[in-house]
């Protein structure tokens, strides 16, 4: 077996990540409920796919329809929508160690993405809380 050369990832890499993450969830809580729910279990649901000619084979269809069937059970639940980003997060692990890169011309666009992933399933674990409503809510309880 021949030595598996992995893209650097950096703090900087890390913390782009991070921005992304945040602002993924400030455009997404611009969707009034219950359509945010629905909308972001279809986006777990489609990066399930993401990586489906990305290199491991048949355990890219694998991977792809558990994560179509945690989505599907995210439209109810956003705890699946925590778990499908968790989930999404190793398989993007996987493939910086062993896969094509997300994004081709990035080659630690994956691991990239596992930080941007779990930040986003800690926000769904937390039941996906607008930061605008914890905003008003924080300046209404300075009021008082």
């Amino acid at each position: 077996m021949g030595t598996q050369l992995h893209p650097e990832f950096t703090m900087l890499n890390g913390g782009i990540a991070v921005v992304i993450a945040m602002i993924y969830i400030l455009l997404s809580s611009l969707i009034k409920e219950p359509e945010r729910q629905k909308f972001n279990a279809i986006m777990v649901g489609g990066a399930g796919a993401a990586y489906l000619s990305g290199g491991l084979g048949g355990w890219e269809f694998a991977y792809c329809s558990v994560a179509a069937f945690i989505a599907y059970k995210g439209l109810r639940h956003y705890y699946f929508i925590g778990i499908g980003w968790i989930m999404h997060s190793c398989w993007d692990i996987v493939h910086h160690l062993y896969g094509n890169p997300i994004v081709p011309f990035s080659p630690s666009s994956s691991a990239g993405c596992a930080v941007c992933d779990a930040v986003l399933a800690l926000w769904f674990f937390l039941g996906a809380p607008a930061p605008y409503d914890l905003l008003r809510i924080r300046a209404l309880a300075n009021k008082i």
